[in-house]
């Protein structure tokens, strides 16, 4: 599976952005994907992801209430919705996929087997 993220920016406190995984070699509906984020001097942090299964999400509290993970099968392609953004989500983001099922299993990034190569989203306070 290739994955390739596009969409990032430089946006306003407060603005929104969506950011897009768009998939090629395999289709997604098999995987579970996951978005992930590393700012400068910082380890990778998990965001958000959704199941294969049945679509079911999950969130780092941090951007609980502000993110929002969907798929699109058909396209092949997962985005992530950033509202409200905060000076502190200003990272490389990157998306991911995974066999796995078990949600708390899908917010460490070694539990997934493909890779996007980041995109970048700049938040100015």
């Amino acid at each position: 599976v290739q994955l390739q993220a596009s969409g990032g920016g430089l946006v306003q406190a407060g603005g929104s952005l969506r950011l897009s995984c768009a998939a090629s070699g395999r289709t997604l509906s098999s995987y579970s994907m996951g978005w992930f984020r590393q700012a400068p001097g910082k380890e990778r942090e998990f965001v958000a992801t959704i199941r294969w299964s049945d679509s079911s999400t999950y969130y780092a509290d941090s951007v609980k209430g502000r993110f929002a993970i969907a798929r699109d099968n058909a396209k092949n392609t997962v985005y992530l919705q950033m509202n409200s953004l905060k000076s502190e989500d200003t990272a490389v983001y990157y998306c991911a996929a995974s066999r796995k099922l078990i949600l708390p299993l899908l917010t460490f990034p070694t539990n997934y087997d493909y890779w996007g190569q980041g995109t970048l989203v700049t938040v100015s306070s």
